[in-house]
């Protein structure tokens, strides 16, 4: 990885097959990228016990952080071209680019240890209709996104356009300011 700090580097989301978004994103960080994968806790029985175990929330996709003609020489160089492709801009043709300050607020809610935090697939136009504010205290401050209501609570919602969306656990409207 060139480490020149005049390159700019974005948030690339990037499709993986069969499940291999950890694999990817441990290769990748190894060879010198930012990557991210969100996780999600999940709890099995086994024997009659319940084990939790952290697996990826989304499956089959990987954040990394780059410049694209970096990242496209580590695909090919790493072996991983043959199962990663980018998630396209169907406007402009282009790799989908996530925007700095919408990556740094969603790895923040998602790493959050909150047990209430509910990952969207699909953002309806009524989701997207809600205010937009910046959280003031707490866990979340400095987040900004929509509010919304699901699952019967006032969440913010963290939208990454084209991709998905995740929302936070209650927050309290004396903790929130409009943008």
């Amino acid at each position: 990885m060139d480490t020149n700090p005049d390159i700019v580097r974005h948030w690339y989301p990037v499709r993986v097959t069969y499940s291999r978004e950890l694999k990817v994103r441990d290769i990748l960080q190894a060879s010198g990228h930012e990557c991210f994968v969100p996780m999600t806790m999940k709890t099995e029985e086994k024997n009659g016990v319940k084990v939790g175990r952290t697996v990826p929330a989304v499956n089959n996709l990987c954040f990394v952080k780059a410049a694209r003609p970096e990242l496209d020489e580590d695909l090919a160089r790493l072996g991983l071209r043959s199962f990663t492709s980018y998630i396209w801009n169907r406007s402009t043709r282009e790799p989908l680019v996530v925007p700095d300050k919408a990556m740094d607020d969603f790895i923040k809610v998602s790493e959050s240890n909150y047990k209430d935090i509910v990952y969207l697939y699909e953002v309806n136009s009524k989701l997207r209709e809600g205010r937009m504010v910046r959280v003031k205290r707490g866990p979340f401050a400095g987040i900004e996104g929509r509010v919304v209501r699901v699952r019967r609570s006032r969440r913010i919602m963290v939208e990454l356009p084209g991709i998905f969306a995740v929302a936070t656990g209650y927050i309290p409207e004396e903790d929130l300011e409009l943008v």
